[in-house]
């Protein structure tokens, strides 16, 4: 009978400990109540964003710019980019009109608050924008960004440089009627950069970009050549957009880089 209460006891306790662990390991991804308090369900298929997410930049001020496919909002129409509160509700005095007429892949915020946009887009709130737009910081379209005919492919990401320039990588081959094969930089007016010098460019599509603090460009994908010469989904282009051969990747990955 003690051997059997002893058992009991242990039962307890053991079990004690166990839900006590995965209690305490469960916290750390606990969902956020106070964050997007609206999503509740309430709006059904409405609830939250009604489609695929593909970019998000946060603020200053911790406000989150949101950029993809979704036509919705909790209810709300917005079109393929939103400001979302720090509370995560929408931010309803940023105001984008009639928003993108297709997919937003990627945004950037300049030091000035404005906001630059990649994507598949063609228009922004009934305006040409031909995949790649400035916004003002209150979701209007900035008028003195100019990229005239636009990119001729896919925008998959873009960067700012320390000078203000912007660099663009995806699936074009030619930038407002320039050749320019997977990547370009642009002037903040939005003219095309001419003194970034990537010869043949990259010989397909690049999906990820990043700027060194030096100038130097990384950028990945599912290229296997930059400018003719060997690079398997992986390179880094020096701050005149040549290949920087001093980065050796040896045999590169096998398999298309993201980020």
């Amino acid at each position: 009978m003690k051997n059997l209460l002893f058992s009991k006891k242990l039962c307890v306790a053991l079990c004690s400990f166990f839900v006590f662990v995965i209690v305490v390991k469960g916290q750390a991804g606990a969902n956020d109540p106070t964050f997007n308090s609206f999503d509740d369900g309430t709006n059904g298929s409405l609830s939250g964003f009604n489609f695929v997410v593909r970019a998000s930049a946060i603020q200053p001020d911790g406000k989150i710019l949101i950029g993809g496919a979704f036509t919705n909002f909790n209810g709300t129409s917005i079109n393929r980019i939103a400001r979302l509160n720090v509370d995560g509700n929408l931010d309803t005095d940023f105001n984008v009109g009639s928003g993108a007429n297709a997919v937003v892949n990627c945004i950037a915020i300049q030091p000035d608050g404005k906001i630059l946009i990649g994507g598949d887009f063609t228009n922004y709130n009934g305006t040409s924008r031909i995949r790649v737009a400035r916004l003002n910081a209150n979701g209007s379209l900035d008028t003195d960004f100019n990229p005239g005919t636009g990119v001729n492919g896919e925008v998959s990401n873009l960067a700012i440089q320390s000078d203000g320039k912007i660099v663009i990588v995806g699936n074009f081959t030619s930038y407002n009627g320039t050749p320019r094969n997977r990547i370009a930089r642009i002037n903040s007016n939005g003219s095309s950069d001419t003194d970034f010098n990537i010869g043949a460019g990259a010989s397909s599509r690049i999906w990820a970009l990043a700027i060194q603090p030096d100038g130097k460009i990384i950028i990945g994908g599912q290229f296997n050549s930059f400018n003719g010469i060997s690079r398997s989904q992986f390179a880094r282009l020096n701050a005149d957009g040549s290949l920087d051969t001093g980065f050796n990747i040896g045999t590169g990955a096998n398999q298309r880089v993201f980020c």
